[in-house]
């Protein structure tokens, strides 16, 4: 089992779902950034106890080699799409699609499988397969 799937483990026992992993940089820190969601949302004790859950594992298999500052949070309410997973559990929600010929589709995402997408823009349906994908995210209408 590797590291993420240990994250996984632990942080599902807990009642939320890992949404993603990512590393950052930011001055001399390197970040270790776990976001979780759950239905309802994510409260800040949440995180806490996600936290306090999964540090002793990244004590035993240290995630970037040394030093490093741990951070788990929500991915937000505008949070970026990078796996099926996350646009299927995004439909509903207003998405903001760039394709690989760099145009961009705005609108609700209405349908999401493992292949593909459809989104319903001001204009029409558009149906993206998630290899013609170069980024896509969710927004807020504020």
């Amino acid at each position: 089992m590797n590291l993420e799937e240990s994250i996984e483990l632990a942080v599902e026992s807990m009642g939320v779902t890992l949404y993603d992993i990512t590393t950052a940089k930011q001055h001399d820190d390197s970040i270790y950034r776990v976001s979780i969601t759950a239905v309802g949302g994510v409260n800040l004790d949440k995180c806490a106890e996600v936290s306090r859950m999964i540090s002793p594992i990244l004590d035993l298999d240290e995630p970037l080699g040394g030093k490093y500052r741990l951070e788990v949070s929500s991915p937000g309410i505008e949070r970026k799409l990078k796996s099926a997973k996350h646009f299927i559990a995004s439909v509903g929600e207003k998405v903001k699609v760039k394709d690989l010929d760099t145009n961009i589709h705005k609108g609700e995402l209405i349908f999401a499988n493992k292949d593909k997408i459809t989104i319903k823009t001001k204009s029409e349906e558009k149906t993206l397969e998630y290899g013609s994908i170069l980024s896509a995210s969710t927004y807020f209408e504020w």
